[in-house]
């Protein structure tokens, strides 16, 4: 009798997950399934946000002044006690508005990828936990939601909704096939090219076929789900995201490959995060008031500690239960992290602390801030001020690399032990490159003569 490769493979993957509960990742998946079931924070965080009223939180700090927009900079220096304050308020804001954007990834793919563990048999408990994330998601997308708006309003007024200080000037990046001609309507071409997608997917997890995501399955021909905000927004076009939809919904390992590149984001957000839990516990200590807004990030790094658990169980260990991954599946993996790395890793913010980009993302938010009525800049008044802040040296800029130099050895420690990546994502050559101040102030010159052009 005959026996074909896809047989082989699945008799693999079946040998695999059946010595699952025996293997000590299993039993970290229970537990850690249990114990975020049993701690549940949502509720609290929920309540936060529908009773938060700005006046009665606006006269403290929400975390250390350190962390505060534009902290460290010239501008920072002048001013006023009220506007330092506004500054630290709306860091908290910006921070987790790009958190709200990220976990919005999350309740996506944590479905996409649950589809492909519930396929595979064994991994249930897994499956509840990623279940239970997404239920879990939305109150503090809610939350972040409710507190950034009201404080928003309360400091820079209605017109300035929509202007996240992590919104980014330039357009998405553009994909290959993102450039070749179109067909006769944009209908027609994303039905074309969605269907390439399907194609070529199909193709290249064609061993996988059973263990394609019961989720996106159950979508059927509908559009392929994707994201725009968040790592997305940072990381490739609207269209690549839609193809790694596909393939992180195709296979075991893709799957499992997933939680490498959540866990850059789960990282990124403990890097400030654990300070404010820091401050919480000491104005807890001190018997101090505690503003709702640093209320809301003790609990939420308390629910996410679980979620970063899974991120690295999954991400590290998991993925050794299934078959080796195919050439296609190495490739399409570095390629993700590299343009993690160059997105979102690949630089110096001088304005935003914990920020590792350049500061050519946020010049149109930092222009609206400084002309906003906490400010109340002329446009050439704020013009100056831009290039003091981000074209000249500070203790802003040394600030920065300092977290910078942190992430990057928490960052190296993680992925080092990924065996399939390349050198370059597994030592994260590209985060190391980002980390000069010199290499952030000179993009920063060269984005900020064509901004301050086209605005006087």
């Amino acid at each position: 009798m005959l026996t074909t490769s896809k047989t082989v493979a699945n008799e693999e993957l079946s040998l695999d997950t059946s010595k699952t509960k025996q293997k000590k990742h299993f039993k970290l998946i229970e537990k850690t399934y249990n114990n975020n079931a049993e701690s549940d924070y949502t509720e609290k965080i929920e309540a936060l946000g529908k009773n938060f009223d700005y006046s009665s939180n606006s006269s403290s700090y929400w975390g250390e002044p350190e962390l505060s927009t534009l902290y460290g900079t010239p501008l920072y220096e002048e001013a006023s006690t009220s506007q330092k304050l506004a500054l630290n308020h709306l860091y908290w804001v910006g921070q987790y508005q790009h958190t709200a954007a990220a976990e919005s990834n999350t309740m996506l793919y944590n479905q996409v990828t649950s589809g492909v563990f519930t396929k595979l048999g064994g991994y249930e408990t897994l499956c509840q936990e990623l279940d239970f994330e997404t239920h879990q998601e939305r109150f503090h997308i809610g939350t972040f939601q409710r507190i950034g708006y009201k404080t928003k309003v309360a400091l820079l007024g209605k017109q300035s909704l929509g202007n996240s200080l992590h919104k980014k000037l330039a357009k998405p990046n553009t994909s290959l096939l993102d450039k070749l001609k179109l067909p006769q309507s944009k209908e027609s071409w994303s039905s074309f090219q969605e269907s390439t997608f399907r194609a070529i997917t199909k193709l290249m997890h064609r061993q996988n076929a059973d263990y394609y995501s019961r989720f996106l399955e159950e979508r059927g021909v509908e559009k392929i789900p994707t994201t725009t905000d968040g790592l997305a927004g940072v990381t490739a076009s609207l269209s690549a995201f839609k193809f790694l939809t596909l393939n992180w919904g195709s296979s075991p390992f893709m799957a499992a490959q997933y939680y490498s590149a959540r866990m850059i984001a789960n990282m990124s957000l403990k890097a400030y995060e654990h300070r404010f839990f820091r401050q919480f516990k000491e104005l807890e200590r001190k018997n101090d008031f505690i503003p709702a807004p640093l209320q809301v990030s003790y609990y939420h790094l308390l629910d996410e500690a679980f979620h970063t658990t899974m991120s690295h169980v999954i991400s590290q260990e998991v993925y050794k239960d299934f078959p080796k991954p195919t050439a296609y599946e190495k490739l399409l993996s570095n390629i993700i992290i590299y343009r993690l790395q160059s997105g979102l890793l690949n630089g110096l913010s001088g304005g935003l602390p914990v920020t590792f980009r350049d500061d050519t993302s946020f010049m149109t938010s930092y222009y609206r801030l400084l002309t906003s009525p906490l400010f109340g800049m002329s446009s050439t008044d704020a013009i100056y001020w831009l290039e003091k802040c981000l074209c000249q040296e500070h203790e802003g800029f040394h600030l920065n690399l300092k977290y910078h130099q942190d992430l990057l050895f928490d960052m190296r420690k993680f992925f080092g032990r990924l065996d399939y990546l390349w050198p370059v994502n597994r030592e994260m050559r590209l985060m190391a490159a980002g980390g000069s101040i010199e290499q952030a102030i000179q993009r920063n010159k060269s984005a900020f003569v064509k901004f301050a052009g086209a605005v006087v």
